[in-house]
């Protein structure tokens, strides 16, 4: 085969790729799939990538077999790096078919092998096994119960969460006192306390965003699942390691709903 026939195969491949883009319908992972953008056009850039960038020279370039779970996978550019760098068992979860399907066909046209799973962000503890990394990117402001999936989450982590959110409010997050007094209500005024927005009916036109923290409360609530931040990359990132998960040999969550936390 000659080099313009091969030329003309590959442009063959890359129109059928594109046909096959744009039946799967409207993308919002921009995944490179051979030649062929998935969302050139995203609103946000080139997203995840731009997410990607801060991680990428904390997460290993030789994960080693390392098992990995991607909670919220989306189209799976998060679950590809992952097993670009050498991952064993990469198990990505989301509820969206459409999400589901289009990370199937990427992972498919790149040759990886990942599973894709239908399943909710609060049945996550039902998958087998723990996992080296968990990723829990994009996901947390999307759920109306967000502690109670972190606290179920964390029963899946090994060894290290890669958490994102949303952030709004104060991205400053500082140290405060272990307690305050009953008539103590000046801390509530100042933005940096932690707290989290409610959003009642919509936000960014997406019904589905319920409560956005500003970065004392992320940290605060990352802390309170038992989790040992290590690291921060990026304004809305956190690495997490499992610290105090356990009280009195119970899962936090288990502990909580047992009325023994």
């Amino acid at each position: 085969m000659n080099q313009n026939t091969d030329s003309l195969s590959r442009t063959l491949e890359q129109k059928e790729i594109e046909r096959k883009i744009g039946e799967l319908g409207e993308w919002f992972h921009n995944i490179n799939l051979d030649g062929v953008w998935t969302a050139p056009h995203h609103f946000l850039g080139d997203f995840p990538n731009i997410k990607w960038k801060y991680l990428s020279s904390i997460i290993p370039e030789d994960l080693d077999g390392a098992s990995v779970l991607d909670l919220g996978c989306n189209a799976g550019f998060y679950s590809i790096e992952m097993k670009r760098r050498g991952a064993g068992r990469v198990v990505g979860v989301d509820v969206d078919d459409r999400y589901l399907n289009q990370a199937r066909f990427a992972a498919d046209v790149l040759g990886l092998q990942i599973e894709f799973k239908k399943l909710s962000v609060y049945e996550a503890d039902s998958i087998f096994g723990q996992f080296d990394y968990v990723l829990f990117m994009g996901v947390f402001y999307h759920l109306r119960y967000p502690l109670y999936a972190l606290d179920r989450i964390i029963k899946k982590v090994r060894r290290t969460l890669v958490f994102q959110t949303m952030i709004r409010g104060s991205e400053e997050a500082r140290s405060w006192d272990e307690n305050y007094n009953f008539w103590e209500k000046s801390i509530f005024s100042d933005p940096s306390f932690p707290r989290a927005y409610f959003i009642e009916n919509s936000y960014a036109e997406d019904p589905t965003n319920w409560w956005i923290p500003n970065s004392s409360a992320a940290e605060a609530m990352l802390r309170s699942s038992g989790l040992e931040i290590v690291a921060h990359p990026e304004t809305e990132i956190w690495i997490c390691q499992p610290k105090n998960v356990l009280r009195n040999g119970q899962y936090i969550l288990d502990a909580e709903l047992a009325g023994t936390l």
